[in-house]
């Protein structure tokens, strides 16, 4: 027992000090954030509502013309990421996530994710900023050009991707102008009218899938194999911290269209949201969005600040947001009855977002083992 007057971090010469402990992570909503979120809200009301991504989704292209000139260049939402000084905004992952949250409340069909956050993300972890990469981002970064690195949607933040061949399943490649590619000797980046890009029929309509195949083209070398290896799985990290913040706001509107129908509904001269069944699937649902957020919260300030935890944060991130934003989708079918159940509500797209970014940048059972080996606890056998 210390002396009295003293504890066990003075300083005397017998005193033990602990190690500093790491800042608890800020997961409130700046005043830039709010402002930032409410901007581009108000854009996708005006361009991209529910019909309108409903007639694009069977029109063969999901994307709203227009739509990504205004995010991207007039908002300025592609370059939050990207350093001033490269012709970004200097802003980073936080108010990058408050952007992902508004495009995954309305199911936005827009290459953000795959460009703005993980083929970004891949240059800055070059740390090249005389090299082409520089250049590269500039364009990227005033919606001039769209980048998508060649991997399958599927592939987790750890993983050692190499693209000598044909790639399936590769997010956005319709709308890239560049492609990145990961090959055995390097990172390349290869204009996409060089490359063979064949569409598939995706799950979600709003995200369009293809097989690339950019093997006959020689590209721009980037980075070496190792530098270029490094440089995916941070922006493999990247995307799939902000994706938790797609799936937080995917949920978000599930539940609030959910709420709104069952005030609106009735049935024997009652709303059906006063039914105490109903009453308790939306209070448990509310309860895990409010897990979710701090989860998705916590993913971005960790990328924001550079924590050494940040692996470890954005799998406990995607863990636990996938599978919210796919249980919030479902009962909002379910709660919307019949109409849930048609083609016109845009219920359906809700719900096939959710599933298809279940298994985006790794599944949540990938990301359960990911984090079992971070804090060295075996998975169950």
């Amino acid at each position: 027992m210390p002396p009295s007057g003293t504890g066990s971090r003075g300083t005397g010469s017998g005193d033990i000090l602990a190690p500093a402990a790491a800042p608890d992570p800020d997961l409130l909503y700046s005043d830039t954030e709010d402002a930032l979120r409410a901007t581009v809200r108000a854009l996708l009301v005006d361009r991209a509502d529910a019909r309108t991504v409903l007639a694009r989704a069977e029109s063969g292209s999901p994307y709203v013309p227009g739509l990504w000139d205004a995010l991207a260049g007039r908002i300025g939402a592609a370059g939050l990421l990207v350093p001033e000084e490269l012709g970004g905004q200097g802003a980073g992952p936080r108010e990058a996530a408050a952007v992902m949250e508004e495009l995954g409340r309305a199911v936005t069909p827009v290459p953000y994710l795959t460009s703005a956050v993980v083929a970004t993300g891949t240059l800055l972890a070059l740390g090249d900023p005389a090299g082409p990469a520089a250049g590269l981002l500039g364009s990227l970064a005033s919606g001039e050009r769209v980048a998508v690195v060649v991997v399958p949607l599927s592939t987790a933040p750890g993983a050692d991707p190499v693209a000598d061949g044909p790639v399936s399943a590769v997010a956005d490649a319709a709308a890239a102008d560049i492609l990145l590619v990961p090959r055995a000797d390097g990172l390349y980046a290869v204009p996409a009218a060089e490359a063979l890009i064949t569409p598939q029929i995706p799950l979600d309509l709003t995200r369009p899938l293809a097989t690339v195949d950019a093997g006959s083209a020689p590209g721009t070398r980037l980075a070496d194999a190792a530098t270029g290896r490094a440089a995916v799985r941070r922006g493999l990290l990247t995307g799939a911290g902000l994706l938790a913040s797609e799936q937080l706001g995917l949920a978000e509107w599930c539940l609030e269209a959910a709420v709104r129908h069952t005030r609106e509904r009735h049935q024997f001269n009652r709303p059906v949201g006063s039914f105490q069944a109903l009453k308790h699937r939306m209070a448990r649902l509310w309860l895990e969005l409010v897990g979710a957020r701090a989860a998705a919260r916590a993913a971005a300030d960790a990328l924001a600040t550079g924590a050494a935890d940040a692996e470890l944060t954005v799998a406990v991130a995607q863990t636990y947001c996938a599978r919210t934003a796919v249980r919030a989708a479902e009962e909002c079918v379910q709660l919307h009855g019949g109409i849930g159940m048609t083609w016109e509500h845009p219920a359906h797209l809700a719900l096939k977002r959710a599933k298809s970014d279940q298994t985006a940048l790794g599944s949540a059972g990938r990301h359960q083992d990911a984090l079992a080996a971070l804090v060295d606890l075996p998975a169950p056998r």
